[in-house]
């Protein structure tokens, strides 16, 4: 199955051909940097990585940009409020938001291009609109004329009035039309602001991106990704003040991912909006990252603590496999080196019912892929890989002295396409956060063994209730007992 990809311009599937053979410009909206990251910014950054890990797996060369609008009305109200710059605000939250990213292994992002670095070039784009009779200067402010583009609202499916009545557009008597949009915004009193052909002021929410994206990506992107709340007013305007500029198509493939839904006591009482370090307290980065990407990324994301809970107890299934794969191997899951592009299944010269149905789930994972970037359906299939490679083991006994050659060598296949997969995904790159510094690892290393030796004695000598009662005791702080083949092991959780 070829790679198809919904557009919201089309509003359907559509098979995937970039501008330039084997070649992608992608672009997504980031945030106005005047508050610390919330969940919902770390949305579409951990889509979008995906997508180009999935794109770059399938053998394109990803260009991938992320903005940083670091001038805006709400840094400005923002920075007055906590009597500093806006300079200094601006990148004090940048920093918390590229911290935030790398920690969810957000990895891909090749250039973070700031609104303030390119004004130039977004004066010249405005002077261009004016030119061309699409904008106009008015009392140092500059609008774009929505109805000088004949197409304005095509991104929406609405007219230009629908589209007015359906949002807050900023009022001001200076417009021709109550839904024109500014481009440039004269300064006030004590505002950042730049000299321009229209008096000193600062450029407009929408202008800054189409911009930087066609200094960067060219007059036509492969991907522009986005919030769906961001589809109007700043998508829409973006593409009518871009294409005007142009001539040209501004993107091939138009892609909104769904809006997080709080369904939790921790969030804000106002806005909804949980600040990731906050978050970072109670759950590891990768439960994070799998969580949001556990849903179709145009569905709406549904969080909760419950949810976010289920999501950790599901890889820890993960997490004991690993370790299971280390006993079985003497290697570590994370040092396989797994293949990096795409390729026909390779059963490594065997063929069984069990690398069949590996295949088969291989397959499975790659065509929801294929689907337009489906990782929940992806992931379900990782877990059901997990379930074949477990029930292999089991019924080979492969945790036995003497496992049959053969069977480890099938075994550790099965293992390299669920690293494969994984890696797809951008989880499970390295072993989860210890929680014990190597001291004091040690020190419960051996308690432990000092209790699963005195159960085997108990056990031995057939005083069963007190063998039982140590493991209901370590159940009762978490601590299970897992009775193998080569002997006693124990994990948290």
């Amino acid at each position: 199955m070829a790679l198809r990809v919904y557009n919201t311009l089309s509003r359907q599937k559509e098979p995937f051909e970039t501008v330039k053979a084997g070649k992608v410009g992608m672009y997504l909206c980031g945030p106005t940097v005047y508050k610390p990251s919330h969940l919902g910014h770390m949305v579409g950054p951990v889509i979008f990585d995906t997508v180009k890990r999935y794109l770059a797996y399938c053998s394109f060369d990803v260009t991938f940009v992320v903005n940083i609008t670091d001038v805006d009305d709400k840094l400005i109200i923002e920075a007055c409020k906590q009597n500093t710059t806006v300079a200094e605000l601006a990148e004090r939250v940048t920093g918390d938001y590229v911290r935030n990213l790398q920690m969810l292994s957000v990895a891909g992002i090749d250039q973070m291009p700031r609104a303030t670095q390119y004004i130039p070039d977004i004066i010249a784009m405005i002077q261009g609109l004016i030119d061309k009779g699409f904008a106009y200067p008015a009392g140092g402010d500059v609008y774009f004329d929505v109805l000088k583009d004949e197409d304005y609202g095509k991104l929406c499916n609405r007219d230009p009035e629908q589209l007015e009545a359906g949002a807050r557009i900023e009022v001001s008597e200076l417009k021709r039309n109550p839904g024109d949009f500014a481009l440039w915004k004269a300064a006030k009193p004590g505002e950042p602001q730049w000299d321009s052909p229209w008096g000193p002021g600062r450029p407009g929410w929408h202008i800054e991106c189409s911009a930087m994206t066609m200094k960067l990506l060219g007059t036509t992107l492969d991907i522009h990704g986005g919030g769906l709340d961001l589809q109007f007013p700043h998508h829409e305007n973006e593409l009518a003040q871009s294409e005007s500029f142009t001539g040209k198509p501004f993107v091939r493939y138009w892609m909104h991912n769904g809006l997080m839904r709080i369904h939790s006591q921790s969030s804000k009482s106002k806005g909804n909006e949980i600040v990731v370090t906050e978050l970072f307290k109670r759950h590891e980065p990768e439960t994070l990252r799998f969580f949001l990407l556990a849903t179709h990324y145009r569905r709406p994301i549904d969080y909760s603590e419950e949810r976010l809970e289920e999501v950790r107890r599901g890889l820890d299934g993960f997490y004991r496999f690993f370790e299971r794969y280390e006993r079985i191997t003497k290697a570590s899951f994370f040092d396989l080196q797994a293949p990096k592009k795409r390729h026909s299944f390779d059963m490594g010269g065997a063929s069984s019912e069990f690398l069949i149905e590996v295949q088969r789930l291989w397959e499975t994972f790659i065509s929801h892929m294929d689907d337009d970037f489906n990782t929940g359906g992806a992931i379900g299939a990782l877990y059901e890989l997990l379930t074949v490679l477990n029930r292999f083991a089991d019924v080979q006994q492969l945790e036995t002295p003497g496992a049959a050659a053969a069977d480890v060598q099938a075994f550790q296949r099965g293992v390299l396409a669920l690293k494969e997969l994984s890696d797809i995904l951008g989880v499970f790159q390295k072993p989860a956060a210890a929680t014990l510094d190597a001291g004091q690892d040690k020190l419960v290393g051996g308690l432990m063994q000092l209790l699963i030796d005195l159960r085997a004695e108990a056990r031995k000598s057939k005083n069963f209730a007190v063998a039982d009662q140590i493991r209901q005791r370590l159940g009762q702080i978490g601590v299970t007992l897992e009775d193998r083949p080569g002997g006693t092991g124990w994990r948290v959780g």
